[in-house]
């Protein structure tokens, strides 16, 4: 099931049981005469079944916090055919020699979600002969899954996601 659509049904169901003219008027349905009185205080005022099923919501979500989140990204030199793998949380970057990788963020499906894909946001940055400073090559999301939808267009390195470690409830 789609994530906005999974966090909507529970509130939409509490606004059900509450009585709520708005969403049947959201809907597109007529509103009883009487109902105009009632949706105002109701709506300024959220029940105790509207704010529990906002907490629901946030605890279906409950995957990993982006801080807590390790990114494996992988760094390859053509020029020498060496490749490293480097562990990054959301915020840390790595200098190797004149190459800089940050990692912004990153982000995987929930186990029940398909297609699964794991992506990171990267932001390389590379020292080019005969400058003094650093340029940024490179700023977007990489996908694990479907590494052509954004390339790094670089001639001597290249960059991509292994993995993004982070897990959701009910997952082992």
């Amino acid at each position: 099931m789609n994530r906005r659509l999974s966090l909507t049904l529970p509130l939409l169901a509490a606004f059900a049981l509450t009585g709520c003219g708005a969403v049947s008027s959201f809907f597109g349905a007529e509103a009883d005469e009487g109902d105009a009185e009632n949706d105002a205080s109701q709506i300024s005022a959220p029940s105790d079944e509207v704010a529990a099923a906002l907490a629901a919501a946030e605890a279906e979500d409950g995957a990993t916090p982006m801080a807590q989140r390790v990114a494996t990204i992988g760094l390859l030199n053509k020029r020498n055919n060496l490749s490293q793998d480097f562990e990054l949380r959301p915020g840390e970057s790595v200098e190797e020699g004149p190459v800089i990788v940050r990692l912004d963020a990153c982000e995987r499906t929930a186990p029940y979600e398909f297609p699964q894909e794991t992506g990171a946001f990267v932001q390389l940055d590379v020292l080019e002969r005969g400058q003094d400073e650093h340029s940024r090559v490179f700023s977007g999301w990489l996908f694990k899954e479907n590494p052509s939808l954004n390339v790094v267009e670089h001639p001597v390195y290249d960059v991509w996601v292994k993995d993004c470690a982070m897990s959701f409830p009910g997952e082992e």
